[in-house]
Protein backbone atom coordinates (compact mmCIF):
# COMPACT_ATOMS: atom_id res chain seq x y z
CA UNK A 1 0.00 0.00 0.00
CA UNK A 2 1.21 3.57 -0.69
CA UNK A 3 2.22 5.79 2.25
CA UNK A 4 -1.03 7.76 1.90
CA UNK A 5 -3.21 4.66 2.18
CA UNK A 6 -4.73 6.16 5.32
CA UNK A 7 -6.45 9.04 3.53
CA UNK A 8 -10.25 9.36 3.69
CA UNK A 9 -11.85 11.04 0.68
CA UNK A 10 -15.21 12.63 0.01
CA UNK A 11 -17.07 11.68 -3.15
CA UNK A 12 -15.89 14.89 -4.79
CA UNK A 13 -12.26 14.30 -3.78
CA UNK A 14 -12.41 10.71 -5.05
CA UNK A 15 -13.81 11.78 -8.41
CA UNK A 16 -11.10 14.41 -8.75
CA UNK A 17 -8.42 11.87 -7.83
CA UNK A 18 -9.70 9.42 -10.46
CA UNK A 19 -9.87 12.21 -13.03
CA UNK A 20 -6.24 13.07 -12.25
CA UNK A 21 -5.28 9.47 -13.08
CA UNK A 22 -7.20 9.68 -16.35
CA UNK A 23 -5.58 13.03 -17.21
CA UNK A 24 -2.20 11.44 -16.57
CA UNK A 25 -2.82 8.77 -19.23
CA UNK A 26 -5.07 6.16 -17.69
CA UNK A 27 -8.72 5.60 -18.67
CA UNK A 28 -12.02 4.70 -17.03
CA UNK A 29 -11.70 1.21 -18.54
CA UNK A 30 -8.20 0.76 -17.14
CA UNK A 31 -9.18 1.98 -13.67
CA UNK A 32 -12.18 -0.35 -13.68
CA UNK A 33 -9.94 -3.26 -14.59
CA UNK A 34 -7.47 -2.46 -11.79
CA UNK A 35 -10.24 -1.97 -9.21
CA UNK A 36 -12.20 -5.03 -10.27
CA UNK A 37 -9.23 -7.37 -10.40
CA UNK A 38 -7.94 -6.02 -7.09
CA UNK A 39 -11.31 -6.69 -5.50
CA UNK A 40 -11.41 -10.13 -7.13
CA UNK A 41 -8.19 -11.03 -5.33
CA UNK A 42 -9.99 -10.56 -1.99
CA UNK A 43 -13.07 -12.42 -3.15
CA UNK A 44 -10.87 -15.31 -4.29
CA UNK A 45 -9.14 -15.44 -0.90
CA UNK A 46 -12.53 -15.88 0.74
CA UNK A 47 -14.37 -18.01 -1.81
CA UNK A 48 -11.74 -19.81 -3.90
CA UNK A 49 -13.72 -22.54 -5.72
CA UNK A 50 -16.92 -22.01 -3.70
CA UNK A 51 -19.90 -20.49 -5.44
CA UNK A 52 -19.97 -16.68 -5.82
CA UNK A 53 -22.90 -14.54 -6.94
CA UNK A 54 -22.21 -10.97 -8.09
CA UNK A 55 -25.05 -8.43 -8.18
CA UNK A 56 -24.32 -5.79 -10.83
CA UNK A 57 -26.00 -2.42 -11.26
CA UNK A 58 -26.16 -0.18 -14.33
CA UNK A 59 -23.21 2.11 -13.54
CA UNK A 60 -19.46 1.79 -13.10
CA UNK A 61 -19.85 -0.01 -9.79
CA UNK A 62 -21.73 -2.65 -11.75
CA UNK A 63 -18.88 -2.59 -14.24
CA UNK A 64 -16.49 -3.43 -11.39
CA UNK A 65 -18.74 -6.39 -10.66
CA UNK A 66 -18.50 -7.73 -14.22
CA UNK A 67 -14.69 -7.45 -14.01
CA UNK A 68 -14.68 -9.27 -10.64
CA UNK A 69 -16.84 -12.06 -12.05
CA UNK A 70 -14.64 -12.58 -15.12
CA UNK A 71 -11.46 -12.56 -13.02
CA UNK A 72 -12.93 -15.27 -10.79
CA UNK A 73 -14.09 -17.31 -13.80
CA UNK A 74 -10.60 -17.14 -15.35
CA UNK A 75 -9.18 -18.62 -12.15
CA UNK A 76 -11.60 -21.51 -12.29
CA UNK A 77 -14.04 -20.13 -9.76
CA UNK A 78 -17.75 -20.87 -9.71
CA UNK A 79 -19.37 -17.52 -10.40
CA UNK A 80 -22.66 -16.18 -11.66
CA UNK A 81 -23.80 -12.61 -12.27
CA UNK A 82 -27.25 -11.26 -11.48
CA UNK A 83 -27.70 -7.97 -13.40
CA UNK A 84 -30.27 -5.73 -11.75
CA UNK A 85 -30.15 -3.68 -14.96
CA UNK A 86 -28.16 -3.68 -18.15
CA UNK A 87 -24.97 -1.55 -18.11
CA UNK A 88 -25.48 2.07 -19.11
CA UNK A 89 -21.96 3.51 -19.00
CA UNK A 90 -19.49 2.78 -21.78
CA UNK A 91 -16.91 1.27 -19.41
CA UNK A 92 -19.50 -0.99 -17.77
CA UNK A 93 -20.75 -2.12 -21.19
CA UNK A 94 -17.23 -3.09 -22.20
CA UNK A 95 -16.73 -5.00 -18.95
CA UNK A 96 -20.03 -6.82 -19.56
CA UNK A 97 -18.93 -7.77 -23.07
CA UNK A 98 -15.73 -9.36 -21.75
CA UNK A 99 -17.55 -11.61 -19.26
CA UNK A 100 -17.84 -15.23 -20.42
CA UNK A 101 -19.61 -16.78 -17.45
CA UNK A 102 -23.13 -17.53 -16.28
CA UNK A 103 -25.76 -14.78 -16.13
CA UNK A 104 -28.94 -15.27 -14.09
CA UNK A 105 -32.22 -13.39 -14.10
CA UNK A 106 -32.99 -11.16 -11.13
CA UNK A 107 -35.86 -13.45 -10.10
CA UNK A 108 -33.78 -16.65 -10.28
CA UNK A 109 -33.46 -18.80 -7.16
CA UNK A 110 -29.81 -18.40 -6.25
CA UNK A 111 -27.89 -20.06 -3.41
CA UNK A 112 -24.14 -19.87 -2.85
CA UNK A 113 -21.30 -19.17 -0.50
CA UNK A 114 -20.38 -15.53 -1.20
CA UNK A 115 -22.68 -12.71 -2.31
CA UNK A 116 -20.90 -9.68 -3.83
CA UNK A 117 -22.82 -6.38 -3.92
CA UNK A 118 -21.88 -4.20 -6.92
CA UNK A 119 -25.31 -2.66 -7.38
CA UNK A 120 -24.48 1.01 -6.74
CA UNK A 121 -21.32 2.80 -5.66
CA UNK A 122 -20.22 5.60 -3.38
CA UNK A 123 -21.90 8.39 -5.37
CA UNK A 124 -25.42 7.31 -4.45
CA UNK A 125 -27.54 10.01 -2.76
CA UNK A 126 -31.09 8.65 -3.14
CA UNK A 127 -32.80 5.63 -1.58
CA UNK A 128 -32.83 2.34 -3.44
CA UNK A 129 -36.07 1.14 -4.96
CA UNK A 130 -38.02 -1.43 -2.97
CA UNK A 131 -37.25 -3.98 -5.70
CA UNK A 132 -33.50 -3.45 -5.36
CA UNK A 133 -33.63 -3.66 -1.56
CA UNK A 134 -35.65 -6.88 -1.76
CA UNK A 135 -33.16 -8.35 -4.26
CA UNK A 136 -30.17 -7.45 -2.09
CA UNK A 137 -31.75 -8.94 1.01
CA UNK A 138 -32.76 -12.11 -0.79
CA UNK A 139 -29.25 -12.67 -2.14
CA UNK A 140 -27.63 -11.86 1.21
CA UNK A 141 -29.93 -14.33 2.97
CA UNK A 142 -29.23 -17.11 0.48
CA UNK A 143 -25.42 -16.91 0.79
CA UNK A 144 -23.16 -17.75 3.69
CA UNK A 145 -21.12 -14.52 3.45
CA UNK A 146 -21.88 -11.09 2.02
CA UNK A 147 -19.25 -8.73 0.59
CA UNK A 148 -19.70 -5.12 -0.55
CA UNK A 149 -17.51 -3.45 -3.17
CA UNK A 150 -16.54 0.10 -2.21
CA UNK A 151 -19.69 0.56 -0.07
CA UNK A 152 -22.90 -1.39 0.39
CA UNK A 153 -25.59 -0.12 -1.96
CA UNK A 154 -27.90 2.27 -0.15
CA UNK A 155 -25.21 3.99 1.94
CA UNK A 156 -24.39 7.68 1.56
CA UNK A 157 -20.63 7.95 1.30
CA UNK A 158 -19.88 11.34 2.86
CA UNK A 159 -22.22 11.11 5.86
CA UNK A 160 -22.47 7.40 6.62
CA UNK A 161 -26.27 7.66 6.48
CA UNK A 162 -28.39 4.67 5.50
CA UNK A 163 -30.59 5.75 2.59
CA UNK A 164 -32.83 2.74 3.26
CA UNK A 165 -33.65 1.35 6.69
CA UNK A 166 -33.78 -2.33 5.75
CA UNK A 167 -30.36 -2.86 4.17
CA UNK A 168 -28.51 -6.13 4.85
CA UNK A 169 -25.36 -6.31 6.94
CA UNK A 170 -22.07 -7.33 5.33
CA UNK A 171 -19.14 -9.45 6.46
CA UNK A 172 -16.51 -7.56 4.43
CA UNK A 173 -16.35 -4.25 2.58
CA UNK A 174 -13.63 -3.52 0.02
CA UNK A 175 -12.85 0.20 -0.30
CA UNK A 176 -11.74 1.05 -3.85
CA UNK A 177 -8.85 3.50 -4.16
CA UNK A 178 -9.30 5.24 -0.80
CA UNK A 179 -11.31 5.10 2.39
CA UNK A 180 -14.63 6.93 2.39
CA UNK A 181 -16.23 8.58 5.43
CA UNK A 182 -19.00 5.97 5.50
CA UNK A 183 -16.36 3.35 6.28
CA UNK A 184 -15.87 4.96 9.71
CA UNK A 185 -19.10 6.88 10.44
CA UNK A 186 -22.23 5.54 12.07
CA UNK A 187 -24.71 4.16 11.27
CA UNK A 188 -23.15 2.76 8.10
CA UNK A 189 -19.93 1.54 9.72
CA UNK A 190 -21.89 -0.90 11.89
CA UNK A 191 -23.10 -2.70 8.73
CA UNK A 192 -19.81 -3.08 6.87
CA UNK A 193 -18.01 -5.92 8.65
CA UNK A 194 -14.25 -6.08 8.18
CA UNK A 195 -12.64 -3.41 5.99
CA UNK A 196 -9.94 -3.82 3.34
CA UNK A 197 -8.48 -1.32 0.88
CA UNK A 198 -7.90 -2.00 -2.83
CA UNK A 199 -5.16 0.24 -4.23
CA UNK A 200 -5.85 1.66 -7.70
CA UNK A 201 -3.00 4.18 -7.80
CA UNK A 202 -4.77 7.23 -6.37
CA UNK A 203 -2.29 9.95 -5.37
CA UNK A 204 -2.16 11.73 -2.03
CA UNK A 205 -4.88 14.39 -1.84
CA UNK A 206 -3.82 17.59 -0.04
CA UNK A 207 -5.96 18.32 2.99
CA UNK A 208 -7.62 14.90 3.03
CA UNK A 209 -8.80 13.43 6.30
CA UNK A 210 -6.91 10.42 7.59
CA UNK A 211 -7.76 7.12 9.23
CA UNK A 212 -6.07 6.71 12.61
CA UNK A 213 -3.46 3.99 12.61
CA UNK A 214 -1.15 2.52 15.18
CA UNK A 215 1.06 5.39 16.42
CA UNK A 216 4.81 5.15 16.75
CA UNK A 217 5.77 5.98 20.31
CA UNK A 218 9.36 6.09 21.54
CA UNK A 219 10.43 4.75 24.92
CA UNK A 220 11.79 7.34 27.39
CA UNK A 221 15.35 8.46 26.75
CA UNK A 222 18.11 6.69 28.62
CA UNK A 223 18.58 9.69 30.92
CA UNK A 224 14.87 10.34 31.48
CA UNK A 225 13.36 11.10 34.87
CA UNK A 226 9.77 11.55 36.01
CA UNK A 227 9.57 15.27 35.32
CA UNK A 228 11.20 15.02 31.91
CA UNK A 229 8.65 12.36 30.98
CA UNK A 230 5.89 14.77 31.93
CA UNK A 231 4.01 15.97 35.02
CA UNK A 232 0.21 16.11 34.73
CA UNK A 233 -2.08 18.01 37.09
CA UNK A 234 -5.52 16.38 37.21
CA UNK A 235 -8.15 18.69 38.70
CA UNK A 236 -10.75 16.83 40.75
CA UNK A 237 -14.12 18.02 41.86
CA UNK A 238 -17.45 17.00 43.33
CA UNK A 239 -17.18 13.38 42.14
CA UNK A 240 -13.59 12.32 42.84
CA UNK A 241 -13.94 8.83 41.34
CA UNK A 242 -13.96 10.18 37.78
CA UNK A 243 -10.76 12.17 38.33
CA UNK A 244 -9.11 9.11 39.90
CA UNK A 245 -9.99 7.06 36.80
CA UNK A 246 -8.52 9.74 34.54
CA UNK A 247 -5.37 9.98 36.64
CA UNK A 248 -4.95 6.19 36.67
CA UNK A 249 -5.25 6.12 32.89
CA UNK A 250 -2.68 8.88 32.59
CA UNK A 251 -0.22 6.77 34.56
CA UNK A 252 -0.46 3.97 32.00
CA UNK A 253 -0.18 6.09 28.86
CA UNK A 254 3.39 7.35 29.13
CA UNK A 255 3.59 10.35 31.49
CA UNK A 256 6.16 10.19 34.28
CA UNK A 257 4.24 11.84 37.12
CA UNK A 258 0.51 12.29 37.73
CA UNK A 259 -0.71 14.59 40.51
CA UNK A 260 -4.38 14.66 41.45
CA UNK A 261 -5.87 17.75 43.09
CA UNK A 262 -8.75 16.93 45.44
CA UNK A 263 -10.46 18.39 48.49
CA UNK A 264 -9.57 15.25 50.42
CA UNK A 265 -7.59 12.11 49.73
CA UNK A 266 -9.86 9.51 48.05
CA UNK A 267 -8.99 5.80 48.01
CA UNK A 268 -6.18 5.57 45.46
CA UNK A 269 -3.18 3.42 44.68
CA UNK A 270 -0.06 4.40 46.69
CA UNK A 271 1.76 5.57 43.55
CA UNK A 272 -0.84 8.24 42.73
CA UNK A 273 0.04 11.54 44.38
CA UNK A 274 -2.93 13.49 45.78
CA UNK A 275 -2.57 17.19 46.59
CA UNK A 276 -5.15 18.77 48.89
CA UNK A 277 -3.75 22.31 48.98
CA UNK A 278 -5.00 25.34 47.09
CA UNK A 279 -5.44 24.55 43.42
CA UNK A 280 -3.72 27.78 42.41
CA UNK A 281 -0.63 26.62 44.28
CA UNK A 282 -0.64 23.16 42.72
CA UNK A 283 -0.90 24.67 39.25
CA UNK A 284 1.93 27.13 39.73
CA UNK A 285 4.45 24.28 39.69
CA UNK A 286 6.75 25.20 36.77
CA UNK A 287 7.31 21.51 36.07
CA UNK A 288 3.70 20.96 34.98
CA UNK A 289 3.52 19.82 31.37
CA UNK A 290 -0.25 19.37 31.03
CA UNK A 291 -3.47 19.87 32.97
CA UNK A 292 -6.70 17.88 32.82
CA UNK A 293 -9.96 19.35 34.06
CA UNK A 294 -13.54 18.12 33.86
CA UNK A 295 -13.98 14.52 35.01
CA UNK A 296 -16.15 14.66 38.13
CA UNK A 297 -15.77 18.45 38.29
CA UNK A 298 -19.42 19.38 38.91
CA UNK A 299 -21.11 22.53 37.62
CA UNK A 300 -21.38 24.79 40.66
CA UNK A 301 -19.52 28.01 41.43
CA UNK A 302 -16.55 26.12 42.83
CA UNK A 303 -16.34 24.09 39.64
CA UNK A 304 -16.31 27.26 37.57
CA UNK A 305 -13.49 28.65 39.71
CA UNK A 306 -11.47 25.47 39.32
CA UNK A 307 -11.90 25.51 35.55
CA UNK A 308 -10.73 29.12 35.37
CA UNK A 309 -7.72 28.32 37.55
CA UNK A 310 -6.85 25.26 35.45
CA UNK A 311 -6.99 27.24 32.22
CA UNK A 312 -4.77 29.93 33.74
CA UNK A 313 -1.92 27.40 33.84
CA UNK A 314 -0.01 28.16 30.59
CA UNK A 315 0.44 24.53 29.58
CA UNK A 316 -1.50 22.28 27.18
CA UNK A 317 -4.85 21.20 28.61
CA UNK A 318 -7.53 18.58 28.18
CA UNK A 319 -11.06 19.76 28.92
CA UNK A 320 -13.66 17.04 29.42
CA UNK A 321 -17.10 16.25 30.86
CA UNK A 322 -18.58 18.98 33.12
CA UNK A 323 -15.90 21.47 32.14
CA UNK A 324 -17.16 21.40 28.54
CA UNK A 325 -20.53 22.71 29.70
CA UNK A 326 -18.90 25.49 31.75
CA UNK A 327 -16.43 26.57 29.07
CA UNK A 328 -16.88 30.00 27.48
CA UNK A 329 -15.15 31.79 24.64
CA UNK A 330 -14.09 34.55 27.06
CA UNK A 331 -12.02 32.08 29.09
CA UNK A 332 -9.94 31.32 25.99
CA UNK A 333 -9.32 34.89 24.89
CA UNK A 334 -5.86 35.25 26.44
CA UNK A 335 -4.81 31.61 26.33
CA UNK A 336 -1.88 30.59 24.10
CA UNK A 337 -1.34 26.91 24.95
CA UNK A 338 -3.47 24.36 23.05
CA UNK A 339 -6.58 22.75 24.47
CA UNK A 340 -8.03 19.36 23.55
CA UNK A 341 -11.78 19.11 24.17
CA UNK A 342 -13.36 15.64 24.34
CA UNK A 343 -17.15 15.96 23.96
CA UNK A 344 -19.70 13.22 23.49
CA UNK A 345 -22.68 14.01 21.24
CA UNK A 346 -24.61 16.07 23.81
CA UNK A 347 -21.53 18.04 24.84
CA UNK A 348 -20.65 18.57 21.17
CA UNK A 349 -24.02 20.23 20.60
CA UNK A 350 -23.50 22.39 23.69
CA UNK A 351 -20.07 23.52 22.47
CA UNK A 352 -21.50 24.34 19.06
CA UNK A 353 -23.98 26.64 20.75
CA UNK A 354 -21.25 28.21 22.90
CA UNK A 355 -19.07 29.02 19.89
CA UNK A 356 -21.83 30.01 17.45
CA UNK A 357 -21.81 26.97 15.17
CA UNK A 358 -25.08 25.96 13.51
CA UNK A 359 -24.52 22.22 14.00
CA UNK A 360 -25.33 21.44 10.37
CA UNK A 361 -23.65 18.99 8.02
CA UNK A 362 -21.98 15.63 8.47
CA UNK A 363 -20.20 14.79 11.69
CA UNK A 364 -16.74 15.56 10.22
CA UNK A 365 -18.04 18.89 8.92
CA UNK A 366 -19.54 19.75 12.31
CA UNK A 367 -16.40 18.84 14.24
CA UNK A 368 -14.12 20.74 11.86
CA UNK A 369 -16.34 23.82 11.99
CA UNK A 370 -16.27 23.76 15.81
CA UNK A 371 -12.49 23.37 15.89
CA UNK A 372 -12.05 26.39 13.62
CA UNK A 373 -14.58 28.51 15.52
CA UNK A 374 -13.21 27.68 18.99
CA UNK A 375 -9.49 27.24 18.37
CA UNK A 376 -9.69 23.90 20.20
CA UNK A 377 -8.65 20.45 19.07
CA UNK A 378 -11.96 18.59 19.17
CA UNK A 379 -12.25 14.87 19.89
CA UNK A 380 -15.90 14.08 19.16
CA UNK A 381 -15.96 10.71 20.89
CA UNK A 382 -18.40 7.89 20.41
CA UNK A 383 -18.78 4.80 18.25
CA UNK A 384 -17.46 6.93 15.38
CA UNK A 385 -14.80 9.19 16.89
CA UNK A 386 -13.75 12.21 14.81
CA UNK A 387 -10.80 14.49 15.64
CA UNK A 388 -10.36 17.98 14.18
CA UNK A 389 -7.78 20.73 14.61
CA UNK A 390 -8.27 24.49 14.09
CA UNK A 391 -5.85 24.39 11.13
CA UNK A 392 -8.14 22.01 9.21
CA UNK A 393 -6.58 18.64 9.99
CA UNK A 394 -9.16 15.88 10.35
CA UNK A 395 -8.84 12.26 11.47
CA UNK A 396 -11.33 9.46 12.06
CA UNK A 397 -10.97 6.33 14.14
CA UNK A 398 -11.92 2.90 12.91
CA UNK A 399 -14.68 1.25 14.90
CA UNK A 400 -13.59 0.21 18.40
CA UNK A 401 -15.06 -2.37 20.74
CA UNK A 402 -18.72 -1.74 21.57
CA UNK A 403 -17.85 -2.79 25.15
CA UNK A 404 -16.49 0.75 25.55
CA UNK A 405 -20.10 1.81 26.11
CA UNK A 406 -19.72 1.69 29.89
CA UNK A 407 -19.49 4.44 32.51
CA UNK A 408 -16.04 5.93 33.03
CA UNK A 409 -14.42 5.19 29.68
CA UNK A 410 -14.62 8.87 28.73
CA UNK A 411 -12.59 9.69 31.84
CA UNK A 412 -10.03 7.08 30.79
CA UNK A 413 -9.81 8.63 27.32
CA UNK A 414 -9.29 12.13 28.77
CA UNK A 415 -6.49 10.88 31.03
CA UNK A 416 -4.86 9.02 28.15
CA UNK A 417 -4.82 12.09 25.89
CA UNK A 418 -3.53 14.27 28.74
CA UNK A 419 -0.72 11.78 29.31
CA UNK A 420 0.34 11.96 25.68
CA UNK A 421 0.22 15.78 25.86
CA UNK A 422 2.45 15.75 28.94
CA UNK A 423 5.11 13.76 27.10
CA UNK A 424 5.48 16.71 24.73
CA UNK A 425 3.41 15.44 21.81
CA UNK A 426 1.60 18.11 19.75
CA UNK A 427 -2.10 18.42 20.61
CA UNK A 428 -3.72 16.92 17.47
CA UNK A 429 -1.25 14.06 17.49
CA UNK A 430 -1.76 13.49 21.22
CA UNK A 431 -5.51 13.29 20.66
CA UNK A 432 -5.06 10.68 17.94
CA UNK A 433 -2.64 8.65 20.01
CA UNK A 434 -4.99 8.72 22.97
CA UNK A 435 -7.97 7.55 20.92
CA UNK A 436 -5.96 4.71 19.36
CA UNK A 437 -4.51 3.60 22.70
CA UNK A 438 -7.94 3.46 24.31
CA UNK A 439 -9.32 1.36 21.44
CA UNK A 440 -6.37 -1.03 21.66
CA UNK A 441 -6.72 -1.28 25.43
CA UNK A 442 -10.40 -2.17 24.94
CA UNK A 443 -9.44 -4.88 22.46
CA UNK A 444 -7.02 -6.36 24.95
CA UNK A 445 -9.48 -6.07 27.85
CA UNK A 446 -11.97 -8.43 26.25
CA UNK A 447 -15.71 -8.32 26.94
CA UNK A 448 -17.58 -6.66 29.80
CA UNK A 449 -14.68 -4.69 31.28
CA UNK A 450 -15.01 -1.81 33.72
CA UNK A 451 -13.38 1.58 33.21
CA UNK A 452 -10.68 0.67 35.74
CA UNK A 453 -10.11 -2.60 33.88
CA UNK A 454 -9.72 -0.60 30.67
CA UNK A 455 -7.17 1.70 32.30
CA UNK A 456 -5.21 -1.33 33.48
CA UNK A 457 -4.73 -2.43 29.86
CA UNK A 458 -3.28 0.88 28.64
CA UNK A 459 0.35 0.02 29.32
CA UNK A 460 0.02 -3.12 27.19
CA UNK A 461 -1.57 -1.05 24.45
CA UNK A 462 1.32 1.41 24.70
CA UNK A 463 3.81 -1.46 24.42
CA UNK A 464 2.27 -2.35 21.05
CA UNK A 465 3.43 1.07 19.73
CA UNK A 466 7.09 0.88 20.79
Amino acid sequence: MPPHADQILTVAQMRAAEQALIDAGSSVDALMLVAGRGAADWVWRIAAHHKVTVLCGPGNNGGDGWVIAEALRERGGKVAVVPAAEPRTEAAQKARALYRGEVLAADAEVHGDVFVDCLFGSGLTRPLSSEHVALMNRLAASHRLSLAVDLPSGVESDSGALLNDDLPAFDLTLALGAWKFAHVLMPASARLGALRLVDIGVAAVPGAATLLGRPRIAAPAADAHKYRRGLIAVVGGAMPGAAVLAATAAQGAGAGYVKLFADHVPPVAPDLVVATGKLSEVLTDPRNRAVLVGPGLGRDAQARERLATALADPVPAVVDADALLLLSARQLAERQAPIVATPHEGELAALEQTFGCDGGGTKPERVLALAKASGLVIVAKGPDTVIAAPDGRLACAAGASSWLSVAGTGDVLAGTIASRLATGVEAFQAAGEGVWLQAEAARRAGPAFSASGLAACLSDALAACL
